[in-house]
This record gives C-alpha cells, sequence and structure tokens, in this order.
C-alpha cells in the first residue's frame, strides 16, 4: 500500500483520536512515522485543529531530543472538498516507550536529564509541553530519546481552554485553574519521573462530574518516592520530591536547576559497571 510518495510497513500504535504507521520514502527507503487524524464528524474539527497546532510547535522546536514534526497534510474529499483525514509526518524512532523499558538506575537517570535538555529547549522557546509522561517519551536503539507529541503544548501568553494532560501526571494548579508554564511542566516531569523509578504513578486521580480532581487529600495519599523504593540516591529522591511538590512555588523555578542537578547525578552513577543508554539494542 502506497500513500503518496511513501510505501506503508505498517502500525506503529494507536492514539485516542488517531492511528500511526512506519512508512518509508519510496525514492531513498528514509523511515517515517505517519500518524493518521480521520475527520469524521462535525465535533472532530477540534483534532484537526490539534494536528494542525502539533505542526505549528513543531516548526518553532529544533533538538535532539524532541521529535521533529517535518509536515502536514489535509486530505479532501474528491467531490464536496471537505477534510476527511490529516496526515502528520513525523521522524521515526526504532523503540518504545519509556516506560516498555527495562532500564538500570544509571539508564533511568540520564534518560531524566535528555529529557530535561529537550525541556529546556522547549522552554527558551517560551512553549510548554504540557502533557510529559512516561508514554510520550520514546527510547530508541543506541540510546536515541525522543519527547513525542505536541498536540496539547502551550505557547506562553495563549492561555489554556480547558484543562489539558493526563490525570495523573497534571499539576495540581492545572487541574484547579488551567495554568501552564515552567513549573507545571516540571511537576509532569517530577510525576514522570516517580512513575519510571518506581512503576506506579504518583497520586490517584478520578473524574468527576467533568472536571479531574484528585481522588482524596493530596497529604493523605502521596508517598515520597524513597519511601516506595529503597537505595535511591539522596540527591535523586530530594530532586523528585521537590518537582512534585503540591506548592508550585517550593518547584524548582527552572528546568536548567533540575538538568544540572541530573547532569551531576549522571556523571556518578554512568561507571564501567552501569550500562549507558547508548547499550540500549
Amino acid at each position: 500500500m502506497n500513500i503518496g510518495k511513501f510505501s506503508v510497513i505498517g502500525p506503529l500504535g494507536n492514539g485516542a483520536n488517531s492511528s500511526v504507521l512506519q512508512i518509508r520514502r519510496v525514492e531513498d527507503a528514509k523511515a517515517y512515522a505517519l500518524k493518521v487524524v480521520p475527520i469524521a464528524e462535525e465535533e472532530d474539527k477540534k483534532f484537526l485543529e490539534q494536528a494542525k497546532h502539533e505542526f505549528e510547535i513543531g516548526q518553532k522546536l529544533d533538538h535532539r531530543h524532541l521529535l521533529k514534526v517535518h509536515a502536514y497534510e489535509e486530505v479532501r474529499a474528491w467531490f464536496f472538498g471537505k477534510v476527511v483525514k490529516v496526515h502528520l509526518l513525523l521522524e521515526f524512532v526504532n523503540g518504545k516507550p519509556m516506560h516498555e523499558q527495562r532500564l538500570s538506575l544509571s539508564q533511568k537517570v540520564q534518560a531524566f536529564r535528555m529529557i530535561a535538555d529537550g525541556l529546556v529547549h522547549m522552554h527558551k522557546k517560551d512553549i510548554f509541553h504540557a502533557d510529559l509522561k512516561p508514554d510520550n517519551v520514546m527510547i530508541g536503539a543506541g540510546g536515541v530519546l525522543k519527547i513525542i507529541d505536541f498536540g496539547l503544548a502551550q505557547v506562553r501568553g495563549e492561555g489554556a481552554m480547558r484543562i489539558q494532560g493526563t490525570p495523573e501526571y497534571l499539576a495540581p494548579e492545572t487541574a484547579k485553574g488551567k495554568i501552564i508554564n515552567e513549573r507545571t511542566d516540571i511537576y509532569n516531569f517530577g510525576a514522570t519521573m516517580y512513575a519510571t523509578l518506581t512503576g506506579k504513578p504518583l497520586m490517584p486521580w478520578v473524574n468527576s462530574g467533568g472536571e479531574m480532581i484528585k481522588a482524596t487529600t493530596w497529604q493523605k495519599y502521596y508517598k515520597p518516592v524513597q519511601e516506595v523504593i529503597k537505595g535511591l540516591p539522596e540527591e535523586l529522591s530530594k530532586l523528585v520530591g521537590a518537582c512534585t511538590s503540591i506548592d508550585a512555588n517550593q518547584r524548582p523555578e527552572r528546568v536548567t536547576a533540575v538538568q544540572n542537578v541530573l547532569s551531576q547525578l549522571e556523571d556518578k552513577l554512568v561507571t564501567s559497571t552501569e550500562m549507558s543508554l547508548e547499550g540500549l539494542e
């Protein structure tokens, strides 16, 4: 099966309102990923706008740990000219989401530092990811790491129109007041580190009356990462705790502060006895 100048290799996965295919450009056999977003009903137009937004955000970014968004295409019905689906041409990563990888502690810290590198670039461009989670971090052979999915990303000054993100990773102020900024991304990042280290989400959440709320008080359910998994370096435990503070003012102000701690810890952990991410096949 061909789509324009590309041949379809096979499916890569499905989202809530999209599917992703691995494709190959016929002229040079270069691999890409193609996100296909069907627009069947009137209410699907929000997915069209989200795909267009993801493309526009992707064009502003250029970093080795951020997935490259190459092109956007609207496919129209031949008779009425109505948009029936959207194609997003994406960089192909031959790997799996971070939560599906078996990583040593040093490899996890390396991955966290790479994520921080990508977020620093986004924030310098005044862009907040707004949906960082282990599902949205791909790790491939040779230690390639890419933050993916910019569909919910926000540009500074453009207020969120609705609560966005994945409930288990939302900052409290995002859920309550639709706030998205550096510190809400840092909370998402802290919750991602917590889940990657412990194998379980930071907090239980429920959906009640159409609004995301915590299942009960944060204080009752929160368990510091060092109580869930023993033997973590103190610097890492403190960092995860600071990033996931319920009080935004207690979190690091910038991702560069998180990046610095992770870089120092990475230097300590990556030794001849600890495999680096580059050792992944």
